[in-house]
Protein backbone atom coordinates (compact mmCIF):
# COMPACT_ATOMS: atom_id res chain seq x y z
CA UNK A 1 0.00 0.00 0.00
CA UNK A 2 1.46 3.34 -0.97
CA UNK A 3 1.75 6.22 1.48
CA UNK A 4 -1.20 8.21 0.15
CA UNK A 5 -3.50 5.18 0.14
CA UNK A 6 -2.47 4.38 3.71
CA UNK A 7 -3.16 7.96 4.81
CA UNK A 8 -6.57 7.95 3.11
CA UNK A 9 -7.44 4.67 4.86
CA UNK A 10 -6.36 6.17 8.18
CA UNK A 11 -8.58 9.21 7.52
CA UNK A 12 -11.48 6.87 6.74
CA UNK A 13 -10.98 5.08 10.06
CA UNK A 14 -10.99 8.43 11.88
CA UNK A 15 -14.31 9.31 10.19
CA UNK A 16 -15.75 5.91 11.16
CA UNK A 17 -14.64 6.38 14.76
CA UNK A 18 -16.30 9.80 14.85
CA UNK A 19 -19.49 8.22 13.49
CA UNK A 20 -19.26 5.47 16.10
CA UNK A 21 -18.81 8.10 18.80
CA UNK A 22 -21.94 9.93 17.62
CA UNK A 23 -23.88 6.65 17.58
CA UNK A 24 -22.87 5.91 21.17
CA UNK A 25 -23.90 9.42 22.23
CA UNK A 26 -27.29 8.86 20.59
CA UNK A 27 -27.67 5.55 22.46
CA UNK A 28 -26.94 7.25 25.78
CA UNK A 29 -29.58 9.88 25.02
CA UNK A 30 -32.16 7.24 24.08
CA UNK A 31 -31.49 5.17 27.18
CA UNK A 32 -31.78 8.34 29.27
CA UNK A 33 -35.15 9.14 27.71
CA UNK A 34 -36.40 5.64 28.46
CA UNK A 35 -35.16 5.98 32.05
CA UNK A 36 -37.05 9.26 32.42
CA UNK A 37 -40.23 7.77 30.91
CA UNK A 38 -39.94 4.81 33.23
CA UNK A 39 -39.93 7.10 36.28
CA UNK A 40 -43.62 7.59 35.60
CA UNK A 41 -44.24 3.99 34.52
CA UNK A 42 -42.26 2.32 37.30
CA UNK A 43 -41.38 -0.93 35.51
CA UNK A 44 -39.03 -2.89 37.80
CA UNK A 45 -37.13 -4.67 35.00
CA UNK A 46 -36.37 -1.34 33.31
CA UNK A 47 -35.37 0.20 36.66
CA UNK A 48 -32.98 -2.68 37.23
CA UNK A 49 -31.42 -3.04 33.76
CA UNK A 50 -31.33 0.44 32.21
CA UNK A 51 -28.74 1.97 34.58
CA UNK A 52 -26.35 -0.90 33.81
CA UNK A 53 -26.92 -0.46 30.07
CA UNK A 54 -26.37 3.27 30.41
CA UNK A 55 -23.06 2.70 32.23
CA UNK A 56 -21.79 0.15 29.69
CA UNK A 57 -22.58 2.47 26.78
CA UNK A 58 -20.95 5.39 28.63
CA UNK A 59 -17.85 3.25 29.22
CA UNK A 60 -17.79 2.36 25.50
CA UNK A 61 -18.07 6.05 24.64
CA UNK A 62 -15.06 6.82 26.84
CA UNK A 63 -13.07 4.06 25.14
CA UNK A 64 -14.04 5.27 21.68
CA UNK A 65 -13.04 8.82 22.62
CA UNK A 66 -9.64 7.61 23.77
CA UNK A 67 -9.09 5.53 20.62
CA UNK A 68 -10.24 8.42 18.44
CA UNK A 69 -7.85 10.90 20.06
CA UNK A 70 -4.97 8.43 19.69
CA UNK A 71 -5.74 7.60 16.07
CA UNK A 72 -6.37 11.21 15.01
CA UNK A 73 -2.96 12.10 16.41
CA UNK A 74 -1.35 9.12 14.70
CA UNK A 75 -3.01 10.03 11.39
CA UNK A 76 -1.95 13.68 11.61
CA UNK A 77 1.62 12.73 12.52
CA UNK A 78 1.76 10.24 9.63
CA UNK A 79 0.47 12.91 7.26
CA UNK A 80 3.01 15.46 8.46
CA UNK A 81 5.92 13.02 8.45
CA UNK A 82 5.15 11.83 4.93
CA UNK A 83 4.24 15.24 3.46
CA UNK A 84 0.84 13.97 2.37
CA UNK A 85 -0.24 17.41 1.15
CA UNK A 86 2.47 17.34 -1.50
CA UNK A 87 1.59 13.75 -2.41
CA UNK A 88 -2.05 14.76 -2.94
CA UNK A 89 -0.98 17.71 -5.08
CA UNK A 90 1.24 15.43 -7.16
CA UNK A 91 -1.58 12.93 -7.58
CA UNK A 92 -3.85 15.71 -8.90
CA UNK A 93 -1.14 16.76 -11.38
CA UNK A 94 -0.56 13.15 -12.44
CA UNK A 95 -4.28 12.52 -12.94
CA UNK A 96 -4.71 15.76 -14.93
CA UNK A 97 -1.98 14.68 -17.33
CA UNK A 98 -3.68 11.41 -18.17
Amino acid sequence: MNTLAKFELMEKIVRELVDLQHSQQALIQKIGKIEVDNIELGDKKLEKDLPDMHQRVADNLDTIGSILAYFEDKTNNFGDKNNVGALKDQQIIDNAGQ
